[in-house]
């Protein structure tokens, strides 16, 4: 069986090994088309080579790049008529232009065609996007939501093919796994992501300003709000003991995870968003860093019983959870042991791998 996957979502180097892993299928034959970059707010995030082994890599371009929800591929109906997949995966949203002419250049070589969405709000889109994903509903024999909560939102707006719930990705426990610790100086706290409002890093700020002795906060990523976090430090009086690392290419990520002595993701939740899963927390986990998390949409979900959870907003209930991991070694290396554990049992690449090559299996026997 021919598939073809549409997705900007692989520009990272340590997402292929889900590639990598559905390609081991011995019935699947693997190609995946995408951009040469992807830019994300002020950031263009470019395509990361790997040596990934068992599928075919097509580099096309993209109009409207940046452009979430009208961005597409203007080469991708002739790459398909080359191709001529069975199954064709988009990697997209289904209220988004991309996946509505994507569909009908699969549907134009008869392939059989599923999305995928994290879209865990109910909403109503304005024309055309409304249209967009009306249309796209009747085009696909199927769907994957990454989270419970998606799938509940497919079915409340009608959706009634199969839906298969399998995070967008999961993590490599051989590249993000513990490291043996130099020995710090000092409690090491960190944030890996984008520096954006609905992320909370000011929390972060504040609920650390409230801890004793020595300390410092990494901050990696990029994005709109770092300026008004650096001035924030400034006014708390600690910008000394914070640092902003910028981004990191992805295979220095894991290294960075194993400095810290804990990994927070303080998001908040705002009238257009709550966080989807949080890839961070995962990888931190699976590096044996106890987690601590927000309230905020999945991020219970994801850690589970296996990290600390805070009421969103709330950065004196943050404090506190720093604070005892602070003063509390065996905590944090239970907390990084049940961590870990529970990325292997639940979101590894190679599980979130079966569940997707399940799901082509499934399509496969549907009529297009």
């Amino acid at each position: 069986m021919k598939v073809v996957m549409v997705s900007k979502a692989f520009m990272r180097a340590t997402y292929h090994r889900k590639l990598e892993e559905i390609a081991r299928a011995d019935d699947l034959d693997l190609t995946l088309i995408t951009p040469v970059s992807w830019r994300d707010g002020k950031s263009l995030i470019r395509l990361e080579r790997s040596r990934g082994q068992g599928y075919a890599v097509q580099v096309t371009p993209l109009v409207f790049n940046g452009a979430f929800h009208l961005h597409f591929y203007p080469r991708l109906a002739g790459l398909l008529r080359s191709l001529r997949p069975d199954v064709v995966h988009l990697d997209e949203e289904p209220y988004n232009l991309a996946t509505w002419l994507g569909l009908r250049a699969a549907r134009g070589v008869g392939a059989r065609c599923l999305f995928f969405t994290w879209q865990d709000l109910y909403k109503r889109y304005p024309f055309p996007f409304s249209k967009f994903e009306a249309d796209n509903y009747q085009a696909v024999q199927g769907a994957i939501a990454g989270i419970p909560d998606a799938q509940d939102v497919l079915r409340k707006k009608g959706f009634q093919r199969p839906i298969w719930v399998i995070p967008q990705f999961g993590t490599d426990p051989e590249l993000f796994r513990p490291l043996e610790r130099r020995a710090q100086g000092c409690y090491t706290i960190g944030y890996v992501g984008r520096l954006v409002h609905a992320k909370g890093i000011d929390l972060l700020l504040r609920a650390a300003r409230m801890l004793p002795g020595t300390y410092r906060v990494l901050l990696v990523g990029s994005g709109e709000e770092r300026a008004a976090l650096e001035q924030l430090a400034v006014e708390l009086g600690m910008s000394e003991r914070v640092e902003f690392c910028g981004d990191l290419a992805s295979h220095d990520v894991p290294g960075l995870l194993n400095q810290l002595d804990v990994l927070v993701l303080p998001s908040r939740t705002t009238p257009a968003w709550r966080e989807q899963f949080g890839r961070v927390l995962i990888e931190a986990m699976a590096c044996g860093v106890p987690v601590i998390g927000s309230s905020s949409g999945q991020i219970p979900y994801v850690i589970g019983t296996a990290g600390l959870i805070f009421r969103e907003g709330d950065w004196s209930a943050l404090a506190e959870h720093l604070r005892a991991l602070q003063g509390d070694r065996e905590l944090r290396r239970r907390l990084g042991e049940d961590g870990r554990q529970r990325v292997l049992e639940n979101f590894t690449q190679r599980q979130i791998a079966a569940q997707t090559v399940a799901a082509y299996r499934a399509l496969g026997a549907t009529r297009p």
